[in-house]
Order: structure tokens, then C-alpha cells, then sequence
């Protein structure tokens, strides 16, 4: 079986005019790309010529880092996966790039992982984790001359999907060609041979890929083109020999239908089970104490799920669910490993539990909301980010101004003044008008309540 003939019957009834590129909106975007040398058992040059090939690709600054240090975190496993990530990290900081590239050698195959910037904290714009695994034939590494052009394609796709963008022109840049990836790969009649036992990984990928260019898609065919390959890679199981790999897949299936729940409101539901259920399933092979990362992961992306269902719904249980699922998200990623994403955490948290205490009249749950929005503050503290730390602080005013009210609690009315001066005194140095005005007539009911 030839893998471009998969992808041809899976994408044969897309409509290639449809899915033309859209013309260049920014010409000058370069990605930086660093290939680290593999981790290889017997002499070869495998790292060095994959960094060759992609520099063969305009759209890449592309370097090849040698520097020796120990690899052998490269197996995947949990009790050295921390490892990983903690100098990936750094080589991330220390060479500027946006896509660092590890490869190590399983018998005669290389396998590739993709590690990005603040990979598990900031994931708006991708879908790839450091877990996401691409094989090839160790021996199509040994000369760029000959690497096949779909292969190509392929790794193209896989960078870009993963990179996450800084900015709405990138962003826009980035659709455009991964649009590309795909007519190109769609319309590829190569006769490449490769084996069957690299598919699932490839169709994961493919997946990957058209996930980040559809995601917003409110076009069902493209849905189902992206179901259609990651089932594919799922009926192809038995060629996949480590159970993370199938957690992977499970979880991006729970990002389609999750993207899918929001883009089709008249069937939120279904989407919505089918999402919870995928991303159940992931958290069965990335474990809590296997692989905390992408299982906290998974958790933030249930939080919000929940939440939206919420929103649409007023289901009260789903709202108490993206409650009980954050809390988990926060015993994850810590403060001492990940403060500002542990500061954006408890943001999210005061919020959600502010709003809960208000629809169940709870004062002990308003409580914690304020709790969390001072755990907030603890980060975004009034130096470093006055505007935030305002922010919260009129939250938190809020809801000291909800509790007198439930209890009426003059200690709590005195609290919320507090807070709106505290926050009109960043607001007025800011010049924010219409916070300022906002806060005004918050403070002129307060001190109307306190006269009484």
C-alpha cells in the first residue's frame, strides 16, 4: 500500500477550486526551525540532512544544533518526559525559535517530536503535543537529495500546524499554507512506497493538519474529512506499539468534535458528548501520573467545553463540571513550574466560581472566587501588570458588594468600596474612561447602601 494513495481516496471528494490557496497576505514570514541531532545508536547523519531538507523549504530558518548532552529522555517515558520538556524549553529560549524538532531512532525508523514555546499553556491556535509522534524510514534520512516530495509536504504541514502564531497575520499566513499542504498532498499521484506500518502516524498528522486549517470551518464536509483520517489512524491500531500514541489520537478527536461544538449550535449536543467522550478516552492512556501534562491539558480543554455547554444550555451541572475539571488543571501546572498559566488559571476560576456562587446564592463559593482572584494577583500583581491587577480587584469588589447583599453585611460593603478605589486609582492613571465612569456609579451605590 502506498500512504499517498490513502490520502488520495480519504481527500478524492474535496473540491479542489474550494480549497485553493488564497493569495499571499504575508510575504516575508520566516519560521524558525532548529533540528536537534538525533538520538542515534549507530553513526549517521540523519538530523543533519533532515535540517537540509528543510532548508530547502522558503518558508523556514532552518538551523541544525549538535551541541552533545544526554538524550535519553528521547524514550518517551513519564519518569523522564519533565526532563524533556525542561531543555527543550531552554534550547526554545536560547536559539529563538518557534518549532524545536527532536528525533531519536526505534530499530530502523526515526521518530520525530515536535516541542514548541510554552507548548502546554498556550494552545489557542494548535493542536499538537509533544507526544504527537511522526515516523519514517531511518533510510529515506540518508541522502535530501532523494527524499520524497510528499514526504515533504508532509513535514511542511506537520511544522506549521504545530507553531503556534503570535499575531492575526500569521495566523491568516499559516491557514494559507497549510491550505497548500493539503491541495498538494490531495492532488500528489507519487509512487512512493512506504510500509503500512507508519500509516496510523502519518494520518494522525494529516489530521493534525487539516484540523488547523478547518477548525473554524462551519462546513460539515470538513469535519468529516478530518474524522475520516483520524478514525483512520485508529483502525490501523494494531500497528501502533506504545499506548500514548493512541492517547494522542483520541485526544485530537476530542478537539474536532470540541471546535465542531461551538461552529454548529443546532447539534451542541452531540458534538458536545462525542468531545467529552473522546477526550475521556485520551485521559485513559496520558494519565494523571503518567503523563500529567497532556492530561491537565485535556482538563482545560473540558473546562471550557463545559463551560461553553453551559452557556448554551444553562445546564448547571456542566458549569459545577468546568469548575471541578479546572481544579484539576491547577494541581497540574503549579506555581512554581508555570506562574503565569497557574495566574491565567485562577483568573479563569474566580470567574467561573463567581458565577456559580451567584446562580446558587452561595456565599461560601463567592468566597472562593475571591480567593482565586487574589491567587491571580499574587502573579499579576499591581507592578507588573497594573491593568490585570485592577481588573480583578473590581471583581473581587463585585463580589464583596454580592455577599453584603445576600447577608447584609456592612464588613463586606466596606470591602467592595475598598476594592473600586483601589481600582479607580489604576484606571484614572490610565486614563480608562469608561472603567473610570463604570466605577464611579459602583462606588456612589456602595456609599448610598453604607449611608443606610
Amino acid at each position: 500500500m502506498t500512504f499517498l494513495k490513502k490520502i488520495t481516496s480519504i481527500f478524492s471528494h474535496i473540491d479542489h477550486a474550494g480549497t485553493q490557496p488564497e493569495s499571499l497576505l504575508v510575504s516575508d514570514v520566516k519560521f524558525r526551525v532548529t533540528v536537534i541531532d538525533f538520538q542515534d545508536s549507530i553513526e549517521s547523519d540523519g538530523g543533519k540532512n533532515l535540517s537540509y531538507i528543510l532548508q530547502s523549504i522558503g518558508d523556514f530558518d532552518v538551523r541544525f544544533f549538535d551541541e552533545p548532552f544526554n538524550k535519553t529522555f528521547l524514550n518517551l517515558e513519564s519518569r523522564t518526559l519533565f526532563d524533556m520538556i525542561d531543555k527543550g524549553q531552554m534550547l526554545l529560549e536560547r536559539t529563538g525559535s518557534d518549532i524545536l524538532i527532536w528525533g531519536c531512532r526505534e530499530n530502523n525508523r526515526i521518530r520525530l517530536n515536535f516541542q514548541t514555546p510554552q507548548q502546554y499553556e498556550h494552545q489557542k491556535n494548535s493542536f499538537t503535543s509533544l507526544l504527537d509522534s511522526l515516523y519514517l524510514p531511518s533510510d529515506l534520512l540518508n541522502s535530501p537529495e532523494t527524499f520524497p516530495q510528499a514526504l515533504k509536504t508532509l513535514l511542511h504541514g506537520v511544522i506549521i500546524s504545530t507553531i503556534n502564531p503570535t499575531s492575526s497575520s500569521v495566523r491568516i499566513h499559516r491557514k494559507y499554507l497549510l491550505k497548500k499542504d493539503i491541495t498538494l498532498l490531495s492532488n500528489d499521484t507519487s509512487a512512493k512506497q512506504i510500509s503500512v506500518n507508519y500509516l496510523p502516524f502519518i494520518m494522525n498528522f494529516l489530521g493534525i493538519i487539516y484540523l488547523s486549517s478547518t477548525f473554524d470551518s462551519e462546513d460539515l464536509s470538513d469535519f468529516k474529512i478530518t474524522q475520516n483520517l483520524f478514525n483512520t489512524a485508529l483502525k490501523h491500531q494494531d500497528l501502533i506499539a506504545s499506548s500514548l500514541h493512541l492517547g494522542c489520537i483520541y485526544n485530537h478527536l476530542g478537539q474536532l468534535n470540541d471546535c465542531a461544538s461551538q461552529k454548529h449550535p443546532r447539534r451542541t449536543i452531540n458534538f458536545f458528548r462525542d468531545a467529552v467522550h473522546h477526550y475521556h478516552q485520551a485521559q485513559r492512556y496520558l494519565g494523571k501520573y503518567t503523563y500529567p501534562y497532556d492530561y491537565g491539558n485535556i482538563c482545560y480543554k473540558l473546562a471550557h467545553l463545559y463551560f461553553n455547554y453551559w452557556k448554551q444550555k444553562q445546564d448547571l451541572q456542566a458549569l459545577r463540571d468546568s469548575v471541578s475539571q479546572l481544579r484539576e488543571v491547577e494541581k497540574i501546572f503549579t506555581l512554581s513550574q508555570f506562574p503565569d498559566f497557574w495566574a491565567n488559571i485562577q483568573k479563569e476560576l474566580g470567574y467561573l466560581l463567581s458565577l456559580l456562587g451567584n446562580i446558587t446564592h452561595s456565599s461560601d463559593i463567592l468566597q472562593l472566587a475571591i480567593n482565586s482572584y487574589q491567587n491571580h494577583q499574587k502573579i499579576m500583581n499591581e507592578k507588573r501588570e497594573p491593568m490585570l491587577w485592577a481588573e480583578a480587584q473590581e471583581h473581587i469588589g463585585n463580589i464583596h458588594y454580592k455577599i453584603a447583599t445576600q447577608q447584609d453585611n456592612r464588613d463586606h460593603l466596606e470591602d467592595a468600596l475598598e476594592c473600586y478605589h483601589d481600582a479607580l486609582y489604576i484606571y484614572e492613571n490610565a486614563s480608562q474612561e469608561a472603567k473610570i465612569k463604570q466605577l464611579l456609579i459602583a462606588i456612589a451605590k456602595v456609599n448610598n447602601d453604607l449611608r443606610h
